[in-house]
Order: C-alpha cells, then structure tokens, then sequence
C-alpha cells in the first residue's frame, strides 16, 4: 500500500494516521473478522456521525484493544527496528506504556531536539511521548493530545515513574480531540515541531487537524507525521466498517487528495520522508474488501513532514545549492530531508528554492552552507512532477534516499 495526498473528507473521528493511497502493485489486502457496521449516512446531522465515530474508535483503542498484538492487521505497525538511540529511550520507558502502542511509523524529526518544544497528536499511552521527552530534555516540553479515556489515563499513571526516570519533568497529557486543538488553549505559534503516529486517519475532519496544526506551528516548524494511505478513495461501503476504521484502513485518504488538502490549508509543498506497503495478513479483512469489490486497493505507511513557511506549490529553479556539514548528531556521512533528497557530508547538492528554504529558515540551518541567491529564476526545477511518490516495492530502486542527484 502507499500513501501520497489528496484529503478524503469523509469519516475518520479518533486520532489514527492520514491515508495515502499507493500506487504500488500486487500489494493483497485483507478484511476483518466479525465486523459491526456503523453509519452516518443522514448529511444533514454530521455532528452525529463525528460523535458515533469517535464513540466507536475509542472504545476500540480504549476497551477492545489492551496491546498492540490484539489489532487485526498490520496498518498501525509497519515500523521497522528503530535507531539505537531511539531503542535507548523506549528501553527507559514503562513496559505498560509501550504495550499499548499503536503507531505505524517514527515520527520524530532526525536533527537536534534538544530545547525544542513538541506537541504529540493521538498521543495515546504517551510512548512517542516519553521518546521525545527524553531528546528534548530539561529545557524542552513535550504535550500529549489523545481524545480515548484509557489511554490518557494510562500515559498520566507513569508521569512521576518517567521523571525520576529521566531526572526531569517536562511532559504533560491532555484529554481532547485533534480538530479542536483550540479548546486546549494551547499557545498558538508555540510548537517547533508537531508528531502524529497513525492518528490523523481516524479523524472524521482532516482538514480541521491540519489548520490546526498550522496555528500552532511555529514560523519554520513543522508536522512530521506517519499515516495510512491508499492508492485510490476508499469506497463509502468500506469507511462505513468500524473495524476496518480501527484498524487504520477505512480513514485512509487517497495520497493525492491529503496533498491537495495540505497545500490548501497552508502547507505548499508536503514533501515524503518514507513509505512501505501495508500487508494486512488477516484473512476476514482481505475478503471483506476483495468481496466488496475493491480488490486493487492498496494501502501505505508513510511518514511526510509539512513545514510552515513561505514556500510556492511547485519546486522552481534559482541556481541554488547546499552543502551538509556532516553536523547532525548520528549522521556524519549524510542527511535525508525526504525521499528525494539524500544530501552527502560535503557535497554540493543542487535544490529547489523550496528545499533551501527548509533548510534556511528552520533548526536545519546551522547544519548547511547555502549557495545562490534568489536574483534569477530558471524556470520548473527539472525532474520536478506530481506522479504518485511511493515506491514500488518490486523495484530496485525503492528505498530511503533512492533519488540523490538533487533535488526532487
């Protein structure tokens, strides 16, 4: 399965992960056992329907699943082993907490966080959380959203187990749902960086979630998130399965329309870190949607990052180019801003005026040399177009960092 943009408005109601469709092939997919349908299909009451999603995603996440070995399918946990200094800090974390955990990819930027402040959506037993608290430190803040009772409570139970843990306290969990950050009164323009693990699919409003996060963001911060997506919309008989949105699969957008809702919203160019298929291997579901009658659907984990800032919707050329200093802790060799840009210590990397700017205007800067100025433009930067991005699985070349000749 993949992931990629365009923004499905259409039933998601709990923190899960954005959906992209993949254009990858052969991917099977499953169906799930017992399902209970659920339906709002009355347009006149979508306050009913938010409310019984929301009703039904968090009695899944709260009271049918107790650890992540009770889920159904893979879609929320297609993460592979994580770095050792990430392995580090899970290691310090509350064996509770890390049983119930969830999420479909890491989502935690690779550059220095320390001081940062970070705000977590769908934050649940508040794994990512605790990671996150530990690369910030002392002198950083990491916030916690997740709209599911037992989770919240959960994450709150080891607060002081992690701070004498950790030697510091700079973590906090609030109960709430991701398109109404504003009534947490968080401080708007307060965040450097702002993680979500496979949540935002479970959202009934995803639009909603990333204005949201536009508010909060600092200038030249950013969403770096991991979620679900298909390579296509996902049919309405499909959204209308409460398993198949449990598990992260029927709140999946089509890539292209979370791409076209990002860049809507304020985000202008959303740029893919990683994605891998997702393999359900669950013999209900896959013949639930193979009866159905969408048996070419395929689904995606991928992580994107979303910066805020003065970018333009298409990658142009002004002759600029960086070159990474090898400065960034754990990546002496190399640095990879996103799927197409893998930037060698030392190397003159030619770029977009989008992918200067990323790297100019936010913590990346002190990590680079910049070269150019913006006094002439060349036209569209060559190579630059808006095919589906993931990789097919089958071809030699996907991978992290597959494209490295320069930018997109």
């Amino acid at each position: 399965m993949k992931i990629h943009s365009t923004f499905i408005l259409a039933l998601a109601s709990l923190p899960c992960a954005l959906a992209f469709v993949s254009p990858f092939k052969n991917v099977q997919n499953s169906a799930t056992t017992s399902t209970q349908h659920f339906v709002a299909t009355d347009p006149v009451k979508p306050a009913l329907f938010v409310d019984e999603t929301r009703a039904s995603v968090s009695k899944y996440y709260g009271q049918e699943l107790t650890k992540s070995d009770d889920l159904k399918t893979n879609a929320c946990c297609t993460a592979g082993a994580p770095p050792d200094y990430i392995q580090k800090a899970i290691n310090n974390i509350h064996p509770e907490v890390v049983a119930r955990y969830y999420g479909c990819g890491l989502c935690l930027p690779q550059y220095p966080l320390e001081g940062a402040n970070i705000l977590d959506l769908g934050s649940g037993s508040g794994r990512d959380v605790y990671i996150a608290s530990q690369l910030v430190g002392k002198t950083g803040k990491v916030i916690g959203v997740d709209m599911t009772d037992e989770q919240v409570e959960v994450a709150r139970k080891y607060l002081d187990y992690h701070a004498e843990k950790f030697g510091f306290a700079n973590v906090e969990f609030k109960k709430g749902y991701l398109e109404n950050l504003a009534d947490l009164n968080l401080e708007k323009e307060s965040f450097d960086v702002i993680i979500s693990n496979c949540v935002i699919n479970l959202c009934a409003d995803k639009e909603a979630v990333l204005k949201e996060c536009l508010d909060l963001l600092k200038p030249g911060g950013e969403l770096y998130f991991s979620d679900v997506y298909a390579n296509r919309r996902v049919p309405k008989s499909l959204q209308e399965d409460e398993v198949l949105w449990g598990e992260c699969l029927s709140g999946a957008l089509y890539w292209n329309d979370f791409e076209n809702m990002a860049r809507k919203v304020g985000f202008p160019d959303p740029r893919l870190v990683e994605d891998a298929p997702i393999t359900i291997k669950n013999d209900a579901v896959e013949r639930l949607i193979s009866e159905s009658g969408n048996g070419a659907l395929e689904f995606y984990s991928a992580t994107y990052r979303l910066w805020k800032m003065d970018l333009e919707p298409h990658c142009e050329d002004y002759g600029q180019a960086v070159i990474y200093k090898g400065t960034i802790d754990r990546y002496p060799s190399g640095w990879l801003l996103d799927k197409h840009h893998y930037m060698e210590t030392g190397k003159v990397f030619p770029v977009c005026g989008n992918t200067f700017k990323m790297l100019h205007d936010s913590r990346l800067k002190e990590h680079f040399d910049f070269i150019g100025t913006w006094d002439h433009h060349y036209g569209i930067f060559e190579g630059c177009g808006s095919s589906i991005p993931f990789s097919d699985p089958n071809s030699e070349a996907s991978g992290k960092g597959a494209a490295t000749g320069g930018c997109c």
